[in-house]
């Protein structure tokens, strides 16, 4: 075999939203398309604010010299403290940039804190429905993951997070706004898994990490704002990316934060400034940092967002269809009709339809659909959910 074995597993095990995407290649060539509704990737249809297009147009018609040139591992200066200075708004608490690493997408940061953080065989609890790729970069760094269900709301279960905790519990991933559920945790809630986890770490005599991975933080509807994890547990760590609150996922442009009350903190940044070089990303794309150091207040039009999830939630559960109405994110994460998803996500197949089943997340008897697409792509899809309903005696 010329790949090793651990890698042909994972290929095995690999992601059901690239291979749904796929399927919708072959499709849009037959059909065409417009008469594909393809919910499979969460790649932003809506470009990026204007802001960002008149960032860019001043690195092109006015270079900095030596813009190009190395820098920190950390990333420059400039973008840490403009990070460091909105966080520090949101959360209360004095960061500067030395709480601050620049990486390549919440992706690479989450690597860099799980190799800073880990030793082998050390665990990492996760929350199903999760996404899919938090398996493999546990695995990465010799972690073991241990799986502790949400709620049948999708909130956090704090009595299976406390079950999945043993001596050798090193973090815990948090991901809200929620891929793929959209559910948004509340303030109380992380206030009481931070006392959970104080106590559980005084018991063992351990540290125990949150990292919560927040790529969807502006993206809330309804009036409800993403809590700052950092005014409620300690021990915390923030990774995120720019790739959906300013819709640049190909620029691979994010950071990751650690909260100011965490013990021995300049030995932390220290590590994880190491990590980011070993890793190979070495440092963040020194044009994307530049660009966004004066964004960090800046987003997407929201509404436009909220706008579909409304199209698709009313006319979805109207047809009979059941979930958790999404408070962030674009994600709905129905019921599927049938126990079995990956059936049901081959039936709406004949309808040109594209999901993604729930055991891709973790979580089998659901179905994953993104809505960060095009809109007229939405309403067109609606009469072939309607037969889709029909199918399954829905409606």
């Amino acid at each position: 075999m010329g790949i090793s074995k651990k890698v042909a597993e994972n290929l095995k095990r690999s992601s059901w939203i690239r291979a749904m995407f796929e399927e919708g290649e072959k499709l849009r060539k037959v059909y065409g398309p417009e008469n594909v509704y393809d919910f499979t990737l969460g790649n932003p249809d809506i470009e990026p604010p204007d802001a960002f297009k008149e960032e860019l147009k001043k690195a092109a018609l006015s270079p900095a010299p030596g813009m190009h040139r190395y820098m920190s591992n950390a990333g420059y200066s400039k973008t840490r403290q403009a990070v460091a200075e909105v966080l520090s708004e949101e959360s209360g608490l004095d960061l500067t940039e030395e709480n601050i690493v620049m990486t390549v997408g919440a992706g690479g940061a989450l690597n860099v804190v799980l190799k800073t953080l880990l030793n082998p065989g050390e665990e990492v609890i996760i929350i199903p429905p999760y996404f899919v790729e938090y398996n493999f970069y546990i695995d990465n760094h010799g972690g073991i993951v241990k799986a502790a269900p949400a709620k049948e709301d999708f909130q956090l279960d704090l009595g299976t997070i406390e079950a999945a905790i043993t001596p050798k519990t090193k973090a815990i991933i948090i991901n809200s706004p929620n891929n793929p559920t959209g559910v948004v945790y509340d303030g109380a809630t992380l206030e009481n898994l931070g006392k959970l986890l104080k106590k559980k770490e005084a018991e063992l005599g351990t540290e125990i990490y949150v990292i919560s991975d927040e790529p969807y933080a502006k993206i809330s509807y309804d009036g409800i704002k993403v809590p700052n994890v950092f005014k409620h547990i300690d021990n915390s760590i923030i990774v995120t990316s720019h790739s959906k609150d300013l819709a640049l996922p190909g620029e691979r442009i994010g950071y990751l934060a650690v909260s100011p009350r965490v013990k021995n903190l300049s030995l932390v940044m220290e590590g994880m400034t190491f990590s980011n070089r070993i890793l190979g990303f070495v440092n963040a794309p020194a044009l994307m940092q530049q660009l966004v150091t004066g964004l960090q207040r800046e987003s997407v039009d929201i509404a436009l967002y909220q706008e579909k999830r409304d199209i698709l939630y009313n006319n979805l559960t109207e047809m009979g269809f059941k979930m958790v109405k999404p408070a962030g994110a674009f994600y709905l994460f129905p019921v599927s009709p049938i126990p079995d998803d990956v059936e049901f996500v081959k039936a709406a197949q004949k309808y040109n339809i594209l999901l993604v089943p729930g055991a891709g997340f973790g979580k089998p008897g659901y179905f994953r659909m993104t809505y960060c697409i095009d809109k007229q792509i939405i309403l067109n899809s609606l009469p072939a959910f309607r037969e889709l309903a029909k199918e399954f005696s829905l409606s």
